[in-house]
């Protein structure tokens, strides 16, 4: 016998809204590209905020509990579909250099574009 999916089962509909009016109001980052979500925008310009499923429901995410939603513009989720994606992690391209350890000069007369 085939198991229900928990989305299609009694009751996950109001606790999705519970924990998607929590999510908006407690969340400011995009769990997908990590980048501020604009509350101005609405639906359906493509950086509206949205709820997203973490672990998709497809892919046995539970489709209400709070800790497989995140807030995420409309285009990231979009993008996301139903798959699964890991975390983004900080590499040595996302460190700021101070200004003390910049090159002071640079020989613009000898410059050449390549």
């Amino acid at each position: 016998m085939a198991t229900k999916r928990s989305d299609r089962q009694a009751g996950n509909r109001g606790a999705f809204d519970a924990a998607r009016l929590k999510i908006l109001k407690t969340q400011t980052i995009c769990g997908i590209c990590g980048k501020p979500v604009d509350f101005s925008y609405k639906n359906p310009h493509p950086l509206a905020p949205t709820v997203d499923h973490i672990i998709p429901v497809s892919k046995g995410g539970h489709p209400s509990d709070i800790a497989n939603l995140q807030l995420a513009h409309r285009c990231c989720n979009r993008a996301k579909a139903d798959s699964l994606i890991e975390p983004r992690k900080k590499d040595e391209s996302d460190k700021v250099i101070p200004n003390d350890m910049l090159e002071q000069h640079f020989d613009w007369i000898n410059y050449r574009a390549k």
